[in-house]
This record gives C-alpha cells, structure tokens and sequence, in this order.
C-alpha cells in the first residue's frame, strides 16, 4: 500500500504559496494553509484516524517565526510514522515580488518597508531553501506553468491533469450551463424519424449503424475527435482543471448521444480522465399538434 502523502509548501511571501496550494488540491491533496505550528501534532493525529487522507499539503510562511526553522525536524518525525513528505519551497526575484505586492496592494507579514521586509524574509528562510526537496522559481511562470511543474514533481501524466467531461443534450431543453465548449450536431441524419428507431437512443447498435450510413459521419467523427485532442495539451498548460464539451441535436436522445459517446470513448483510448453524461436521453418527447 502507497504511503500517505504530507507536503509543506513554504517560501517567499508572494512567490505563490495560495496557488501551489489550489494546484495540490487539483490533484486530490487535502490542503490546509497557515495551520499553527502549534496544533501539527494533533493535525497528524486527525490525519491518521482518517483513512480517506491519503494527500496532505500545508501551507506554512514567514509568520510562524522561528517555528519554521524547525520544519525539517518536524517532517522527519512525520516521515517516521509511514508518511511520504516533501519540502517545497517557493521563491520569486526581488523586483518580481516588488511588483506583486504593489500590484495586489497586499502588505508584507513583516510589515516594514517592503524592500527591507523582502530582504530579511530571504535571510531569515533561507535554511529552509536548503532543506527544501524541491525548489521552484515562480519569476516567470504562468499558473499552467506552474501546475506543469508541480505535476512534473508529482509524476502525474499530463492527461490526468484534467477531468474531461463529455455531455449530450438537446437543443429544446437548453444547453448545459456548465458547458465550455459546445458543439451542434443537428446536421446529422436524425434517426428520430425513423419509426423502428425512434424509441431507441444513440447508445444502441441499430441507430448508431443508421447514423454512420451517411458517407460525412465518419469524416466528422475523425476531424471534431482530432480538434479536441489538439486542444486538450492547450487548455492543460494554461492550468484548467476542468473541462466540460457539449454535444447537442433537437432531442438529445440520438445524435448527440451517438456523437459524445464516440468522442468520450476516443478521450480514454488516449488516456484522458473523462466521463460520459447523457443528460435528455430518458426524457419523453412530447408531440406539438
């Protein structure tokens, strides 16, 4: 059985701790910011009575004073009790950090002049530099670029950075406001009027046969699987966690199933976390006369 993960994430004020921490809660960790030196030991104790924690990170700063020199003590008792721990610390460049604080208007925890503030925050933290298992240079990356590396760090493979969601709709019900991108297939042959398939979905073998007896389905099918795997590595490096693709037709019981279980299927072929939602398929179509 795999270790239990405890992480500290620490560094310079304003390289990015916050948003290492979001990044770690992407990826399933149960992140805990500024939690008092004081209180780890019972933290721990919570951890292990609690079996479904299985990927811990904190986020610990500048304010715990001299605590923080003792960090790297604290996490070898942790390491003895089974755990997988890490050091991560972040750090930006002077000017940069000067930039970020005058542009967020946020003061230093320090609370001096922040040139002098940054300055003895370097000083003061640098054992912990030392002792950190990773360093990571936030100057000039962007929050992709930032989840990138942590992902890198965590061996996690770039299609899992990501849970794809894949949903059919129809038209007349609205489109699924959680959508990120949508895409119309009512061009399709519509087997809704032919009378032996027109109580079956696009789920089944015969009104998937009727759908790809046009000669453009295939084609299609090839070209709009081929654009969103292009696109998946784009939307991954900016950072998004998230990603929901609509596929809708008049009713959402046949095309747009047909269509979102082809393009679902063809996502994990290639690896991507990625879930099949169907959600007008058992709605009754109700005649207008």
């Amino acid at each position: 059985m795999e270790n239990k993960k405890f992480f500290i994430i620490t560094g310079l004020s304003g390289a990015g701790r916050t948003q290492a921490l979001k990044i770690l809660g992407d990826f399933g960790f149960y992140c805990v910011d500024n939690l008092p030196f004081a209180l780890l030991k019972d933290f721990i104790k919570y951890v292990n009575a609690n079996p479904n924690l299985t990927k811990i990170a904190l986020g610990i700063d500048i304010r715990e004073g001299n605590n923080l020199h003792s960090l790297p003590d604290a996490l070898d008792k942790i390491k003895a009790k089974g755990f997988d721990t890490k050091l991560i610390f972040l750090e930006a460049s002077t000017s940069v950090l000067l930039r970020r604080f005058s542009e967020t208007k946020h003061r230093h925890p320090l609370e001096e002049e922040l040139a002098t503030a940054i300055k003895k925050e370097k000083l003061f933290i640098q054992p912990l530099r030392i002792a950190a298992d990773e360093i990571i240079n936030t100057s000039s990356t962007t929050l992709g670029e930032l989840k990138e590396e942590i992902g890198k760090f965590l061996k996690v493979k770039k299609s899992q950075e990501m849970l794809i969601s894949v949903i059919s709709f129809g038209y007349k019900n609205g489109i699924p406001l959680e959508s990120d991108l949508v895409m119309d297939v009512r061009f399709l042959k519509n087997p809704y009027y032919v009378p032996a398939l027109r109580e079956k979905n696009g789920l089944d073998k015969e009104v998937q046969n009727y759908i790809l007896k046009s000669p453009y389905t295939k084609t299609f099918i090839k070209k709009f699987t081929d654009m969103i795997i292009y696109l998946l590595p784009k939307y991954i490096k900016e950072g998004k966690s998230y990603l929901n693709i609509s596929v809708g037709c008049s009713g959402g019981k046949h095309r747009s199933v047909f269509m979102a279980h082809h393009l679902a299927l063809a996502l994990q072929k290639r690896g991507f976390d990625c879930s099949e939602t169907h959600r007008d398929i058992d709605i009754v179509k109700k005649e207008v006369w």
